[in-house]
């Protein structure tokens, strides 16, 4: 059975991308290159859809398939927030939604679902933390949408690390969930990898966020030790994103503007290729995030300083290489600032 919602999740994401393909062209839902973009070719984007349809039937199938963990008021305030915050998404990706009328969609996405997994066993107080960091994790991972493959690759690296932390603590259901955005994701990325095809778009960038936050939320809920372990698998997003935006505000700039300078994109312009920042990325994941978080899961006690550590070392990578990003493109003479 397992094997079947797998396979169908990657199937069916397959042929939901390549219709969003001809789709994308029908309507003129081409991204054009420019000063502030990545790719020098018109590409379609909203190829992220077929994540979205896909996941929005495995989510319930999948955990009505096995043994329930948590009860349907949470699987369904789950489908019902990845409905709006993908719904939202594919606004924007056809006429631009203003930044308001977005944000409250994904406020109120994570609010329906922080509710419905509080109503069970936890306290009210986390409320306000899980919606922000929901709303972060949406737009974060819409932040590192911007070359090819990037965003797609990280999915499926994160969520089959999640779908093993699931399965260590004996939640089949979660795990099988997991795993078909896993699926879900190859089948997207096939299309999506250098050179792109077809782009995510916000409806696929802003669901995916939603999803790895609402599984992490679930992990935590089960385990709270199990975060750190979490935070680990996604730490090369998580920081490449944070300290971008804050340095952006540091120096006063809009921070929400359309902008080139996250470290994936410092790198692609210093490389030349798209499949290069791509190889980085996944580099940090498979030789330092992945053994750190297996070493978090089986040392839960010290969880939280590898958690600390992980991140610091991600600090110090970012800031090297973005400094010598800038030193390659910036004339001589002219102050470094990362």
């Amino acid at each position: 059975m397992a094997i079947g919602w797998l396979l169908g999740s990657l199937l069916v994401s397959l042929l939901l991308v390549q219709m969003a393909i001809g789709y994308a062209h029908r309507r003129g839902m081409l991204d054009q290159p420019g000063q502030r973009r990545s790719h020098t070719l018109p590409t379609p984007r909203g190829g992220g859809i077929g994540i979205v349809l896909t996941m929005l039937v495995c989510i319930p199938g999948t955990w009505l398939s096995v043994r329930p963990e948590w009860s349907f008021g949470v699987i369904v305030a789950l489908t019902a927030s990845l409905a709006l915050v993908a719904l939202s998404g594919w606004w924007d990706d056809h006429h631009a939604l203003p930044v308001l009328p977005r944000l409250g969609a994904q406020l109120l996405a994570c609010g329906i679902f922080s509710i419905a997994m509080l109503a069970s066993n936890q306290s009210w107080w986390w409320l306000p933390l899980l919606v922000l960091a929901g709303t972060w994790s949406i737009n974060l991972h819409n932040f590192m949408d911007g070359i090819d493959g990037l965003l797609a690759q990280q999915t499926i690296f994160v969520t089959a690390g999640m779908a093993l932390l699931a399965w260590s603590v004996d939640l089949p259901g979660l795990a099988l969930a997991a795993a078909t955005l896993t699926m879900a994701s190859v089948g997207f990325w096939i299309y999506n990898r250098p050179p792109a095809r077809i782009f995510m778009g916000d409806v696929g960038s802003g669901s995916v966020g939603l999803l790895l936050f609402a599984y992490t939320a679930m992990l935590w809920s089960r385990e709270h030790a199990l975060l750190w372990p979490c935070a680990v698998l996604s730490s090369a997003f998580v920081v490449d994103a944070s300290l971008t935006l804050l340095i952006r505000i540091w120096h006063g700039r809009r921070w929400y503007s359309a902008h080139r300078e996250h470290l994936y994109q410092w790198l692609t312009r210093c490389h030349g290729t798209h499949a290069w920042t791509d190889a980085v990325y996944m580099g940090w994941n498979i030789l330092v995030a992945a053994p750190l978080a297996w070493l978090a899961r089986s040392h839960l006690h010290m969880a939280l300083p590898i958690t600390m550590g992980t991140y610091l070392v991600a600090a110090v990578m970012w800031l090297l290489l973005k400094r010598r990003c800038l030193r390659r493109h910036l004339p001589k003479g002219r102050h470094v600032v990362a």
